[in-house]
């Protein structure tokens, strides 16, 4: 069906394109959101990577491999987008006053540990979220991740190598900081 829908598309059927792009732009958004950490951003990576699509379509040589072509364009506008934007402040969402934002209990040690994961990915570069994005959510190999980021597969494997390394040396010194304020109080 995507095989069909993409090979509609490139002949220029806008209700195909409208279709795929509705198929698509959910897994374009979560990776995105993964990279950018910003909904805002992110909507806007996929905006952008919405229209490349449209605009380069008709040069795709191989429709099979529209996945990993779509997987290559929003990682790029994500990367572009977060260089763009370098503003170190912190994106904070209001929630509907309704809303019930307290945790169970036995939830805050889970609450902890995503706030820490989130600490610590905001200090990766967007290039190194893009690779631990690309392995621990769309679950891409190396061979995938490769290909999706035009390098060879050892530099990926090195790539990934350094991310988990940077993240891991983020989730340390943020946990040495939590703890030397726990000492200070």
């Amino acid at each position: 069906m995507q095989r069909d829908l993409v090979e509609r598309a490139r002949r220029g059927e806008t209700e195909a394109f409208d279709a795929l792009a509705r198929l698509v732009s959910g897994r374009l958004f979560a990776v995105a959101y993964r990279i950018l950490r910003d909904h805002y951003l992110a909507e806007d990576a996929v905006q952008q990577t919405l229209i490349t699509i449209w605009n380069e379509l008709p040069r795709l040589r191989e429709p099979d491999r529209f996945d990993a072509w779509t997987y290559r364009l929003i990682v790029r506008s994500s990367v572009a987008e977060a260089r763009r934007e370098r503003r170190g402040g912190t994106s904070i969402q209001l929630l509907p006053e309704d809303a019930d934002v307290s945790p169970a209990p036995d939830q805050y040690r889970a609450v902890a540990d995503r706030d820490q994961l989130e600490r610590g990915f905001r200090r990766l570069t967007p290039e190194q979220r893009a690779i631990l994005v690309l392995q621990h959510y769309a679950g891409q190999s190396l061979a995938e991740i490769a290909d999706v980021l035009g390098i060879p597969v050892g530099t990926a494997g090195s790539r990934l190598h350094y991310a988990t390394r940077a993240l891991r040396a983020a989730l340390e010194a943020d946990g040495r900081n939590v703890a030397a304020e726990g000492r200070l109080a």
